[in-house]
C-alpha cells in the first residue's frame, strides 16, 4: 500500500510516497481504509524538525525514526476487524485517531479510538475533526468544567482547536470571549463569540474589564515553543483571568513549572482520544451543534499534502486543512 512519509526533515518537499506492508492486526485493533485525514500544528513541528531542536523532543523520544509517517486523525471504511472488537464491523464510516501515521491507504487503529459516523457526515468532515475536536471538548468539559453562565476566553479562536471550542462553549451557555485576527472578526462571531478582539493589535488586559473564569490557549507564542513557559500570550491570560479561576494551556507544556498565580489552577494538557469522548463529538456534528471548518481540501498525494503544508503555513486560515481520496 501506499504511504506518504518524510526521508528527512525540512521542508514540504521532503515527503515522498512509499510503499509499505499493510499493517497485521492485534485482537483489539480495526484496520481503516483510509478517506481523509488533516494537519495539525505538531505535525507541522515534526515535519520541519523544529520539535528536535526544542524540549518537547524529550517527550516524543521513539517518534524520529526515518521515514515517518505524520497525522494522526483518520476518517475511513472499516475492512477488517481484530477478534476482541465489539463495537466495529467491515464496511461501518469510522473516525478517530491513531498515534502517528495517518497519511498512508490503511491504518490499524485500536477500538477504542474510533466512532462510527453517519451518512450525513463527509469523510472529509470526519478527517478534520478528531483532534481539534477532542481538545476543545475535554479542555471545556473535563479540565475546565465549564458551567453556563461563566466567561471564557478563546486564545486563537479561528484556528483549530478555538474555533471548535467557541462552538461548544457558546452552545453550553458561557460567554464567550475570543482573539483572531481582524480578518477573522466575522467568522469567529458567526461561530457564537460574543466578543472578538485582534491580539496582535490590542491589549486584552486592557479590553477585557471584567475576569473569565477560563482561559483556554491554543495560540503558538514563539517564545512558549522554546521554553514551554507562558510567553507574552500568557502573562496577558493571567491578567484577565478571576483569582482561583482556570487557564488551560495545549501549547505551554511547561506551566504546571510556573509559579502559582492568585490561586488559579494553571495546566498544560494532551487529549485523550476515546471513544466515548469521539461519539459525544460525532452527536454534537450530526445535530449541528458543532461544525469544523475546512479552509481548503487537497489531495491525498504526495504533491497534494505538500500542497497542503505549505497552505498551513500561510496566513489567512481558518478551522482545518484536509487531505481527501475524493480529491485528484
Amino acid at each position: 500500500m501506499k504511504a506518504i512519509a518524510l526521508t528527512s526533515f525540512g521542508i514540504p518537499e521532503v515527503l515522498e510516497e512509499l510503499e509499505v506492508p499493510i499493517p497485521a492486526l492485534t485482537d483489539t485493533q480495526v484496520l481503516v481504509e483510509m478517506r481523509a485525514s488533516s494537519i495539525n500544528p505538531a505535525d507541522i513541528l515534526f515535519r520541519s524538525g523544529a520539535i528536535l531542536q526544542s524540549p518537547m523532543a524529550d517527550k516524543f523520544p521513539d517518534q524520529f525514526q526515518l521515514p515517518l509517517v505524520l497525522g494522526n486523525e483518520a476518517a475511513g471504511i472499516v475492512k477488517e476487524v481484530g477478534e476482541k472488537v465489539r463495537h466495529f464491523k467491515p464496511g461501518d464510516r469510522v473516525m478517530g485517531m491513531v498515534q502517528r501515521g495517518s497519511y498512508m491507504d490503511y491504518v490499524a487503529v485500536e477500538e477504542d479510538l474510533l466512532a462510527v459516523i453517519p451518512e450525513s457526515l463527509s469523510f472529509e468532515e470526519a478527517g478534520a475533526a478528531p483532534t481539534v475536536a477532542l481538545t476543545a471538548w475535554q479542555a471545556l468539559f473535563e479540565h475546565g468544567r465549564l458551567q453556563p453562565g461563566q466567561r471564557i476566553l478563546v486564545q486563537a479562536g479561528a484556528g483549530g482547536v478555538g474555533h471548535a471550542a467557541v462552538q461548544l462553549a457558546k452552545q453550553h451557555g458561557a460567554y464567550v470571549i475570543a482573539t483572531a485576527r481582524d480578518y477573522n472578526h466575522d467568522f469567529v462571531k458567526g461561530l457564537g463569540a460574543d466578543e472578538v478582539f485582534d491580539y496582535t493589535k490590542v491589549d486584552i488586559a486592557t479590553q477585557i474589564t471584567d475576569p473569565v473564569d477560563i482561559v483556554l490557549d491554543s495560540a503558538m507564542d514563539p517564545s512558549t515553543f522554546g521554553t514551554g513557559l507562558p510567553g507574552e500570550i500568557g502573562k496577558k491570560n493571567y491578567s484577565v483571568i478571576r483569582d482561583g479561576g482556570t487557564y488551560i494551556s495545549v501549547v505551554a507544556f511547561a506551566i504546571n513549572q510556573y509559579p502559582k498565580v492568585r490561586d488559579i489552577d494553571a495546566r498544560f494538557f494532551q487529549a485523550r482520544p476515546n471513544r466515548t469522548d469521539f461519539e459525544s463529538i460525532v452527536r454534537h456534528m450530526k445535530e449541528n451543534k458543532l461544525s469544523i471548518h475546512i479552509d481548503e481540501i487537497y489531495p491525498f498525494t504526495a504533491q497534494g499534502l505538500l500542497q497542503a503544508y505549505r497552505k498551513s503555513e500561510e496566513s489567512p486560515k481558518r478551522g482545518k486543512i484536509v487531505i481527501s481520496k475524493n480529491m485528484g
